[in-house]
Formats: structure tokens, sequence, C-alpha cells
């Protein structure tokens, strides 16, 4: 269960997002208020949901109805909504990099054409199909039970980490490594003051580790009894955190041994500038072709702009680009899916939990998740809005985990829940102030400071794409719902009736 478990954790925030954040963000400062954050947020709330997946051996709902009673159901079917929401526009993300795998593998996308490939692909019909093909195969892997899940997971996780391990490795020994690992590890500790850099590295860890999701609580439903919980709690975001560090520095070492290469073909040949559009455009500005412009012009691009314009640019100028290119797309492949995977499970998990049998709850999660991301696939502007509304809200899904556990008494949670019997590594009362304070506030200040940098002219336009407005409306409308229907949501089903579906086993059987 455990490798299910990082193959949840680990997706595209850790191979195309982390890397250009830590780059934006001074490199080692980052990864030292990284780190600090990872013992802040992520693990506390890690924490719980295995102390209340464990402990319930129920989804989100369901452990909210059994830890405080059937008035805060609502907080655990928003929790649920929010991963499922971010599912429907996660499968489409999945969608295209099973598609550039593809191109990569035909070589059909080059460092020429990787502009217009992406634009031509993003801006038609043609991710519909990659997004139905993701979210029909983890609907069907996850109607297989928890043993189809760990079958899977058992074959996929140890190609990742091995692609991981095989890419990061070459980047090691390309002739710029050294330079690529000095900034990537290089702390300008003056910098640490920079509360943007500490904001920054907190998103990351809410978005990269899958702490407060509702992920962890629902895999950890099948643990078995006499886990450790506190020690997984640890493993997990290490080992997370640990393939990381692998992308960043095979992100790191190829953009650094690359540059220069790149300012030497324009400067020899300024005809070659016709296939950088972004550098084309911030030279004609007045910007001066270097390296250092060249870097930020990658990292400034964003996710996308990054994994689907850059990296075939960065690959293609490398002896064997092609063959590491494809493998990089199949890496990201792998990753996305797997934690399609337990995006799918969260949502069938819910409605298992209300009595319904498997094979009708993971096609009816499935079939929304499906139409749902419909309009993502269609539109940039209606996946970055998803992103963005979705993103945002999973700060306010840690908040409630931390809210569960304050009202039950974070002592009377860690005795019971993480300091039990079989637990070998023992959670000191540093984590009850870390979840009384620490965590609440981290989760306000978050979203505070997320929507204050889209304030200013039409922030409270319900319809924009990244603003305060369209947060509100799409909240305020769920939220309502969710608190129309609460005596409905609350109305779980006795465990074993809910766990005895397509042949899984009880998970408390040790």
């Amino acid at each position: 269960m455990m490798l299910a478990m990082l193959s949840m954790a680990v997706g595209t925030g850790n191979i195309w997002r982390f890397p250009r954040i830590a780059a934006t963000n001074g490199g080692g400062e980052f990864l030292v208020a990284w780190a600090v954050c990872l013992f802040t947020w992520s693990i506390p709330l890690i924490l719980i949901e295995f102390g209340m997946g464990r402990k319930t051996r129920l989804g989100p709902v369901g452990a909210f109805v059994r830890t405080l009673g059937a008035k805060y159901a609502w907080m655990g079917a928003f929790i649920a909504f929010v991963a499922v929401a971010i599912m429907a526009y996660y499968s489409v993300v999945t969608g295209w990099t099973f598609r550039y795998f593809v191109a990569a593998a035909l070589g059909q996308v080059t460092a020429a054409n990787s502009v217009g490939f992406w634009r031509d692909f993003s801006t038609s019909s043609a991710p519909v199909l990659p997004h139905v093909i993701a979210i029909v195969g983890a609907t069907f892997i996850v109607a297989k039970g928890v043993k189809g899940i760990e079958r899977t997971t058992t074959i996929l996780m140890p190609i990742l980490i091995a692609i991981i391990l095989l890419l990061t490795g070459r980047a090691l020994m390309l002739p710029g490594a050294e330079a690529g690992l000095a900034y990537f590890y290089g702390v300008d500790w003056s910098r640490l003051g920079d509360a943007t850099i500490w904001l920054q590295a907190l998103t990351q860890n809410a978005w990269d580790t899958g702490a407060g999701w509702g992920l962890i609580l629902t895999y950890a439903a099948y643990m078995r009894s006499n886990e450790d919980t506190a020690l997984n709690a640890f493993m997990l975001p290490a080992a997370n955190n640990f393939v990381s560090l692998c992308a960043g520095m095979m992100v790191f070492c190829t953009v650094f041994t690359v540059v220069p290469q790149l300012v030497t073909s324009i400067a020899t040949n300024p005809a070659a500038l016709a296939d950088f559009p972004d550098l084309q455009k911030a030279i004609a500005g007045g910007a001066t072709l270097d390296a250092d412009l060249v870097q930020k012009t990658i990292f400034g691009a964003g996710n996308e702009g990054v994994t689907f314009i850059w990296i075939p640019k960065l690959f293609a100028t490398l002896p064997a680009g092609a063959l590491f290119m494809s493998l990089f797309f199949l890496a990201l492949s792998v990753a996305a899916f797997t934690s399609l995977i337990a995006m799918v499970e969260l949502g069938t998990r819910v409605l298992l939990d209300m009595g319904w049998n498997r094979s009708r709850a993971v096609w009816v999660v499935g079939a929304f998740g499906l139409l749902l991301g419909l309009p993502s696939a269609f539109s940039l502007d209606v996946l970055h809005n998803q992103d963005w509304v979705w993103g945002v809200a999973l700060m306010l899904s840690g908040l409630f985990f931390a809210i569960a556990v304050i009202r039950m008494g974070p002592a009377k949670f860690r005795a019971e829940q993480i300091n039990h019997e079989h637990s070998n590594i023992r959670v000191g009362a540093w984590w009850d102030w870390m979840i009384r304070i620490i965590v609440p506030a981290e989760a306000i200040i978050l979203m505070g400071w997320w929507m204050w940098q889209v304030s200013g002219p039409g922030a409270l336009d319900p319809f924009g794409i990244e603003n305060i407005g369209t947060i509100l409306l799409q909240w305020g409308v769920v939220i309502a719902l969710l608190l129309f229907f609460n005596k409905q949501l609350a109305k779980v089903a006795p465990v074993e009736t809910a766990e005895m579906d397509a042949g899984m086993m009880p998970p408390s059987i040790p």
C-alpha cells in the first residue's frame, strides 16, 4: 500500500512545477524553505490523514462524520469535491503527457517545431481523445479494487523511479552539471528573509506531497491495523521529495549545459532566433542575449511552456536527445496517471461509504470526471481557471483537517491514532502546536496571499480566469449545495458493508 501511496503523491508537480519554482526562487534558498515547510504543513497533515483513515476505514466524508459527527459531513464532502474537481482537469493534463510521449517517440516534436506543435495541439480539440483515454484507463483500474490499484502501481512505480534515476544520472554527467548543481543547492542565506520564497515553498508542499487532499486518508483506509502510522507519515513525503530533488537536478543540469551552447548558436546565427519567440520578443524589447536571459526565459515560461516547449528544445541539442526526451515524457505520463488513479479512487470511496457497490460507483465517478474535464480539454482558459480555483481550495481542505483534529483534541488524537501500540516512532507535543496554530495560520495566510496576487481592477469578476470573484462564486456554490444536502451526505454505510466490495479483503485484517 505504501507503493500505491507514493504513486499518488508523485505527480506532475514533482517533475515540471518543482524545478521551475525552485529556479525562480533562488534555488538553494527555496530548498531550505521547502524543507522547513515539509515539517510545518505536509507531515502534520499527513499524520492526520493516516490517523483518520486508519481509525475510520472510510473516505473523507465518512471520516469526518465518524470523527466529528453528522453535521460536519459537508467539510469532508468539500475536501472530496476539491480532489474530484482537480481530477477532471488533471485527466486532461495526463492526456497531454500521453500525447507528448507518443510524439517524442515518433519524432513528431522537435526543437524547431515545439512552439507550433504545442500551439496547434493545445488550441484544438486534439486534447479530448487523450483526456478520454486517461480517465477511462484510470477508471478501469480502480474498478478492479484495491488489488487492481496495487498491481498497477507495483508495475508503474518502479518504471517511473528507474527512468527518473536514469535521466538524473545522465544529467549529472553533462559538462554543465556542476554549474547547475551549484545554483540548485547553493544558498544565499540573506535571501531567506524574502517572504515570497517561503510562501512559494509552502505552496509547493501543499501541491506536491498530497497532504490535505484526502487522497492519503483514502488509501490509509486500507492499511493493515499493525502498520506504523508515524513511520509511514515520515517515509511518504521523504520519498516524494527525493523524486522532486532528482527532477530538479535533471532539469537544472540540462539547462546549465544547453544554455551556453544555445547562446553561442544564436549569436553566430541570428536567424536561429526565429525558433525562440520568447527570446526574440525579449531582445526586441532591449534585453541582451546572454545565459542569464535564456535561463530566465525558460523558467519564466510557466509549467506548460517549460515542459512542452522548452524541454524539446533543450533535449534536442544533446546526444541521443530524442531518446531521453521520450523517456522524460514517459516518466511524466506514469507520474500523472498514477496520481489520477488515486483521485478516481477517492471519489469512488465516498460513494462506497454511502452504500454503493464498486462497479456502479467507479463508473459514475469516471463519467463525472470525463464530462467535467471536457471544457478544460477544449480550452486552456477553462483549465487555468479550474486549476486556480481548486488549487487554492487545497489550502482550505488542509484547514478543515486541522479543524477536525482541534475539535477532537490534538493530544487525544495523537495518543490514540498516531502513537498507537504499533507505532515505533513517537510523535511529541510539537505536533499539537502545529495543528492548533501553525497549520491554520499557514492555510489562512496562503489563501490570502494568493488572492492578493490577483487583487486590483476586475478582481471580483465572477467570470474571470484567475481572480477572487471566480473563487468566491465556485466555492460558494459548492459549499451551499453541500450544506443543503448535508443530511444525505452524512448517511455513511457500516464499515463492513462498504469494505466488502469487488473482492477486497477488509483492511483491518493484519
